[in-house]
């Protein structure tokens, strides 16, 4: 495996254009001091991608998160929404059967803590 040759890599002109070549048969450039990329500066869909590639990660894990994030929030949403309409129904129906077992009894249960099961 070592005996391979180099691919080629792509390489930044000093004029800025980028292309496929072998950067020990370029001309050496001379530094024109820190080159600073500002990532804040990119459109708001870009900079995810720019830090996800700038940090390793494929394309295709890039284009994974920009198509299922907002898939995941939506989905959840709608599940936290469906538990929300649960809970509601049964706070709801708890509080009928309450009312119902307090009209039916005919007091507010003072009624039956006054008279104890008999023990048998």
């Amino acid at each position: 495996m070592n005996n391979l040759p180099e691919p080629v890599r792509v390489v930044q002109l000093p004029d800025g254009r980028h292309v496929y070549a072998d950067p020990a048969t370029l001309p050496a450039q001379q530094p024109t001091g820190p080159q600073v990329v500002h990532i804040h500066q990119a459109p708001p869909d870009r900079t995810v991608q720019r830090v996800a590639l700038g940090s390793g990660v494929g394309a295709g894990a890039v284009a994974a998160g920009v198509y299922f994030g907002p898939l995941l929030v939506g989905a959840l949403t709608a599940i936290a929404a469906n538990l929300a309409i649960v809970a509601f129904i049964a706070l709801v129906l708890g509080w009928a059967v309450v009312s119902v077992v307090r009209s039916v009894s005919g007091s507010d249960g003072t009624a039956a803590a006054k008279r104890p099961r008999r023990r048998r």
